[in-house]
């Protein structure tokens, strides 16, 4: 499978973990959010937040789509999303129709998502403790490490690939130089396994 570079665009897809359920709290100016780790509490939510988490209950939501108006827009819901993060399940998407390329999965109450991108000629590869299996339903791979508060599950081939040449030191750079995806695609699908601390420097302990 190759794709031509033009047109191909990633998104990012937001949703609450699969325990995750969100009721309104006394007066109707709080949010309680009740997962396997407790209660969460968000105080005096904007209508944007509202209707974004009611959405992200359902399943993967593009938060563009999800918000109404200028006013609703990320500098908003971004500050109360992140202190969520342990309860949100971030999915990288392509614009291709044939799914998502995987999805980071919180396995901790401390864990925290923030996007990192390593520098092109930067020597980056997976930690030696990081486990790759594939699940009994057969479908997809997961990566995952009990020093990770996150599983990464790749959906699709692509991701595969990407983590696969990750198993030994190279530089993101020579990685999009060998794989038939475009650069963005692979840059964004390392930036996910990074965020969710699968990546590390070579130069750094593994």
């Amino acid at each position: 499978m190759r794709y031509t570079t033009g047109g191909v665009q990633t998104f990012h897809l937001w949703s609450l973990s699969e325990d995750v359920i969100v009721d309104q709290g006394p007066g109707g100016d709080v949010l309680l959010l009740t997962s396997r780790w407790g209660e969460d509490r968000l105080d005096r939510p904007s209508p944007a937040v509202r209707e974004v988490l009611r959405r992200m209950e359902l399943g993967p939501v593009l938060l563009a789509n999800a918000l109404s108006g200028p006013e609703d827009q990320c500098p908003f819901t971004l500050p109360a999303l992140s202190k969520l993060s342990h309860l949100v399940v971030r999915t990288l998407g392509v614009d291709d129709l044939k799914g998502p390329l995987l999805s980071v999965v919180p396995l901790s109450s401390a864990a925290s998502f923030v996007l990192i991108r390593p520098a092109g000629e930067r020597r980056v590869c997976l930690p030696r403790h990081v486990a790759f299996t594939v699940p009994e339903s057969g479908t997809g791979c997961v990566l995952e490490s009990e020093r990770s508060p996150h599983r990464v599950v790749l959906h699709r081939q692509e991701a595969a690939w990407v983590a696969m040449t990750l198993a030994w030191p190279t530089t993101l750079t020579a990685v999009s130089a060998a794989l038939p995806l475009p650069p963005q695609v692979t840059e964004d699908i390392v930036g996910y396994l990074a965020a969710a601390g699968l990546v590390t420097s070579v130069d750094e302990p593994a």
